[in-house]
């Protein structure tokens, strides 16, 4: 394995901001008091923890009470569209999309197969750049539909949803409207007090937060039924003493995302499209997967035709470059990934699509390594395919 490591796989997870780990540091041993403790000792933990809150809270464009700290972002999702369903005992609808995180196709399928109160599930599809189809949407609201549930952007390929028209369409007709927004907050702009979304899903280690740390934020006056039972921590909404120092890591990474969009918007953006755009000219039979211009700025999807993604992947890492063949949640199948059945990425394509997501952390001798590295590694890699051979027969 080569010496250093070139880590472009951060839709999957990110390093923890050294900042981060300096703000969590005294919460492991010295300040460890239970913030709900009435003595002086847990109440300088509380404090601390209520600023951290306020942290996320500003990033979103949202009051402090209105968010739940969970474990993590399928907590999140899972807290939400469950409630919603409870709430609304009498609607069986739910409306997703063929894309999402499986943390929400796979609880909303659940529910769809489930024995006894099935529910009817709506997926939503969308096209070759991964958009969504508005007019099938609105046609697909109906008035016992309980909940939609849509990503803000899509983990795959970074395909950004239009989430405030859709949420505004969904509060039109009285439904709930959920979005699994982990892969979008800390990378653009997010003001709930424009998108009126009920239910948003965030989690720490996707924007250099540890893991095990997540955020379900509830817009006040939404039906609510918590999912953990227990004390009454967070309001009566989520039982369990707080991981404290993970929530005091959240706060500060939310409120170095502030800081840093700017970034992510400019210089982040320019080290991917500097790598798409090297890579697709260097490239014969490379696709982009994906709208060009609405999406993440971190994030490139690229299919290179009759080769292996997993070959590919195996390869790079000789070089010490980490990248992902699709979802880190999904990894292990020798099956396409949904999001690229989906979007009807030919087959010749599909199984040889790679992500590469990108951070602050990332430089421009990292993307001339790869650029010097990854063309011969597909050339190679083509002349043992059959695919491959027989088109050049």
């Amino acid at each position: 394995m080569a010496a250093e490591v070139i880590y472009m796989d951060n839709n999957a997870t990110t390093r923890v901001a050294p900042e981060v780990f300096e703000e969590m540091r005294p919460y492991f041993c010295d300040l460890y008091g239970n913030p709900s403790s009435m003595h002086a000792f847990g109440g300088q933990v509380g404090r601390k923890l209520a600023e951290a809150r306020g942290r996320v809270a500003s990033l979103l464009n949202v009051e402090p009470d209105e968010l739940v700290f969970t474990s993590c972002g399928t907590e999140s999702d899972s807290t939400a569209i469950l409630s919603a369903l409870e709430a609304f005992p009498e609607k069986r609808h739910i409306i997703t999309t063929r894309v999402e995180h499986p943390a929400v196709k796979n609880l909303c399928e659940r529910m769809q197969s489930r024995t006894g109160h099935k529910y009817r599930l709506t997926r939503l599809s969308v096209d070759r750049q991964g958009m969504l189809d508005l007019d099938e949407y609105e046609k697909a609201l109906a008035d016992d539909t309980a909940i939609v549930s849509v990503m803000w952007a899509n983990n795959e390929t970074g395909v950004v949803f239009p989430v405030e028209k859709m949420a505004a369409m969904a509060k039109e007709h009285g439904i709930l409207f959920h979005t699994d927004a982990v892969q979008a907050v800390g990378k653009i702009a997010i003001d709930l007090e424009k998108a009126p979304v009920d239910f948003l899903s965030l989690s720490g280690h996707k924007l250099h937060a540890p893991k095990g740390v997540g955020v379900l934020y509830v817009r006040k006056g939404t039906p609510y039924v918590p999912f953990l039972i227990g004390g009454h921590q967070e309001r009566g909404r989520r039982g369990g003493t707080e991981n404290v120092a993970s929530v005091i890591g959240l706060g500060k990474a939310c409120e170095l995302a502030g800081r840093m969009m700017a970034e992510e918007n400019t210089r982040v953006k320019a080290l991917r499209d500097r790598l798409e755009a090297g890579l697709l000219a260097a490239i014969p039979h490379a696709i982009l997967n994906g709208h060009p211009d609405h999406r993440l700025p971190n994030t490139s999807n690229i299919s290179f035709e009759y080769v292996e993604g997993e070959a590919i992947l195996l390869h790079l890492d000789r070089y010490g470059i980490c990248a992902s063949s699709g979802s880190a949640c999904t990894s292990g199948s020798l099956e396409p990934s949904h999001v690229m059945r989906a979007m009807g990425v030919p087959f010749t394509a599909a199984h040889g699509s790679i992500r590469f997501s990108l951070s602050i952390y990332n430089t421009e001798k990292e993307v001339d390594f790869i650029l010097e590295h990854l063309p011969g590694i597909i050339s190679n890699l083509r002349e043992l395919s059959p695919f491959w051979q027989n088109m050049n027969k």
